[in-house]
């Protein structure tokens, strides 16, 4: 090499890697546009009558450009929509449609989760969902006993009394779980200390697990958890268990609980479920 030379790259090389550069800052860009676009969603989701396009702004720490900008991309989808009578911006139907396919999945995805609990442990395994003020069921995998429980899909249950209920109650900001429970105990002319609900919603809440001991139905206790799902609707896995033999089952019961608890935090991206 002469005196004075020096090594340069190839200029294919330097423009390789500025296209590389390039992609990448698009590709950032394209996820920080996606990340700002579901904020704006779970916004207007907490805000069902509508929300201006300056309230959303101050609301996700955004230029109101930026939200004008991404409203408008998610108009075109039919994501969000314009409100009736200047309501500003609301959800738009295109998210109906998106919500009722993932519960459809979480149906066929917590299937297989439901099949292994009752192989586990022999008894009838449920999925449900809250709605309202009410537990519906979904799904059932009926138990391999002959002395066996059953419900029907479809079927209402209520949320003070069953453990797929207080499992849900638990998972819900105190206030609006309080506000379920006395609806329901005024509407069923039930007394009880609501105290004593909330402390035992905390205890749940910790634990991971509800029970009902007979106070849903005589002769049938159930123990169960809550999830929510990625829409963030909050279901509840629960088994119920002819009261007879629940002292015997209830150690095998819980630990395949707990065991589908982790199956369904992998499953649901370890979404929120009391933090199990």
């Amino acid at each position: 090499m002469e005196v004075g030379a020096h090594l340069t790259a190839p200029a294919s090389e330097g423009w390789a890697a500025t296209v590389t550069e390039t992609a990448n800052t698009a590709e950032r860009s394209g996820i920080q546009v996606i990340a700002r676009a579901a904020a704006i969603l779970r916004t207007l989701r907490d805000n069902p009558s509508g929300m201006s396009l300056g309230q959303i702004a101050e609301r996700v720490a955004l230029p109101r450009s930026t939200v004008q900008r991404i409203i408008g991309a998610l108009v075109s989808e039919r994501l969000v929509i314009s409100g009736s009578k200047g309501g500003g911006v609301r959800l738009g139907p295109e998210l109906g449609s998106l919500a009722e396919a993932a519960r459809y999945s979480t149906v066929e995805q917590c299937r297989p989760v439901l099949a292994d609990l009752t192989e586990a442990t022999g008894e009838t395994t449920d999925l449900s969902v809250l709605r309202g003020d009410s537990m519906i069921f979904l799904d059932q995998v009926p138990g391999l006993h002959r002395l066996r429980t059953v419900s029907f899909v479809g079927e209402v249950f209520p949320l003070t009394t069953t453990a797929n209920g207080r499992a849900c109650l638990a998972q819900l900001p105190e206030n609006v779980a309080q506000q379920l429970v006395e609806r329901e105990w005024d509407s069923s002319d039930r007394e009880g200390s609501i105290v004593s609900m909330m402390a035992r919603l905390k205890d749940i809440r910790t634990q991971g697990l509800a029970y009902d001991l007979e106070e849903h139905t005589s002769g049938i206790s159930a123990i169960g958890f809550a999830f929510k799902d990625w829409a963030g609707d909050l279901h509840a896995i629960s088994v119920p268990i002819p009261s007879s033999r629940f002292d015997t089952a209830r150690v095998t019961v819980e630990t395949a609980l707990q065991k589908a608890m982790r199956a369904i935090k992998d499953m649901m991206g370890a979404r929120e479920m009391g933090e199990v």
